[in-house]
């Protein structure tokens, strides 16, 4: 239950990042209001926020939540940005999957 928890915050905190840099670049790239920056600095202040809610080394979740960002970036490329995947991201995203399930799972030192 504890790491569905973890896993459901992880996406929770991609998005928030995502929509924190997409807004920017709305602005910068496709000519929309300077005022989307208002909501991109919230959404980049509530994933920080979101990070700091593990209880575990921060530098462990930065790694395990990594695997995580990389499948929710390519669910916003499908349906945010209308491009399809290629196989080969559904492979990226497996094989980062993977790593972030080694992080959470391996054995601990202390």
């Amino acid at each position: 239950m504890e790491l569905l928890r973890t896993f459901a915050l992880f996406v929770l905190t991609a998005l928030a990042e995502i929509v924190g840099c997409y807004l920017p670049y709305l602005w910068l790239k496709q000519d929309r209001t300077a005022w989307l920056l208002l909501p991109a600095a919230a959404s980049l202040a509530l994933f920080a926020w979101l990070l700091s809610l593990h209880p575990t080394a921060a530098g462990r979740v930065y790694a395990a939540y990594g695997g995580v960002y990389i499948g929710v970036a390519i669910i916003w490329l499908m349906l945010v940005d209308k491009v399809k995947p290629t196989g080969t991201d559904w492979l990226g995203v497996a094989v980062s999957m993977m790593g972030m399930v080694i992080i959470m799972l391996g054995r601990r030192s202390n």
